[in-house]
C-alpha cells in the first residue's frame, strides 16, 4: 500500500499557498488581513507538520514563533507594521522554524524592497499617511512563505528531523 502522506503534506502546500495569494491579494486591497484566514493558515501547518513527519520538531517552531513574536512587537509599537503583518509572520515563522527562516526573511526582504519601489513608482497601490508611505506587507510575505515551500527546505528539515529523532537525539 502507498504512503499517502507524503502527496497529502504537497496537497496542503498547495492549499496553503492558495489561500497565501488570497491573503495578499485582499491586503493590497484592504490593507487587513482577517483574522479567521490567520487561524486557517495556523491550522494547516499543524496539518502539514502531521503529514510531513514535521510534528517532531513542532515544539521548536512553537518556541521560534512566539520569539520572533515577542521581537516584532517592538517593530509594531513603533508602527513600522501593521497588526495583521505582525500576526501573519508569526504565522509565516511558525510554518518556517528555526532551519527555514533565513531562506524565508531573504525572499521576504527581497519582494518587500521590489513592492516598496513599486509603491514609490505608483505601480502598486500604497497610501500616504502623515507624510510616510504605507505599503501592504502580506503579499511580501506570501511571496517568502511560498518561495520557502519552493525551495524544499521544509522537507529537508523533515528528514533532518526524522534522522535526529531515529538517532535517539532528544529535540
Amino acid at each position: 500500500m502507498m504512503d499517502i502522506a507524503q502527496p497529502a503534506a504537497h496537497i496542503v502546500l498547495v492549499i496553503t499557498a492558495a489561500l497565501l495569494f488570497y491573503i495578499a491579494v485582499n491586503d493590497l486591497r484592504e490593507f487587513k488581513i482577517r483574522n479567521d484566514l490567520l487561524l486557517v493558515l495556523t491550522a494547516l501547518f499543524f496539518v502539514h507538520a502531521a503529514l510531513s513527519g514535521r510534528w517532531v520538531t513542532l515544539h521548536w517552531n512553537i518556541l521560534f514563533a512566539a520569539a520572533m513574536f515577542a521581537a516584532m512587537l517592538w517593530a509594531y509599537q513603533l508602527k513600522l507594521m501593521g497588526g495583521g503583518d505582525l500576526k501573519l509572520m508569526v504565522v509565516a515563522f511558525l510554518w518556517c522554524g528555526l532551519f527555514c527562516s533565513i531562506i524565508f526573511a531573504v525572499i521576504v526582504t527581497f519582494a518587500a524592497l521590489l513592492h516598496t519601489f513599486a509603491a514609490l513608482r505608483g505601480w502598486v497601490h500604497a497610501e500616504r499617511v502623515n507624510g510616510s508611505l504605507r505599503v501592504a506587507y502580506a503579499p511580501s510575505i506570501a511571496v517568502g512563505l511560498i518561495g520557502t515551500f519552493m525551495s524544499g527546505c521544509l522537507g529537508s528539515e523533515a528528514e533532518l528531523a526524522k534522522t535526529f529523532w531515529q538517532s535517539g537525539n532528544p529535540l
